[in-house]
């Protein structure tokens, strides 16, 4: 799979790919952890932009106050909570 983004993009599209089945991370973690803590904002954009929403696992991704958030693929938050239910993460 080529993807094309911007390399902040990239970066956080990758560090999705890193988060394992059946756990999340908060926008803010995900920052933190590509290096940008203070991007949490743009991190949360590059997520909705992702090309691959199943292969980019973006919907392991919530808020910190423990809320889905967004989710930017077909079905929207209604698809997002059942695919981490099906990954036993009850939210």
């Amino acid at each position: 799979m080529r993807l094309k983004g911007t390399k902040f993009q990239l970066k956080v599209w990758k560090f999705l790919r890193s988060i394992p089945k059946g756990s999340v991370k908060t926008y803010s973690q995900v920052a933190k952890a590509i290096g940008k803590p203070s991007s949490i904002r743009a991190v949360a954009n590059a997520i909705g932009q992702n090309p691959y929403p199943l292969k980019i696992p973006c919907h392991r991704v919530i808020r910190t106050d423990g809320k889905l958030g967004g989710y930017s693929a077909k079905g929207g938050i209604k698809t997002k909570r059942n695919l981490l239910k099906k990954e036993g993460i009850m939210l």
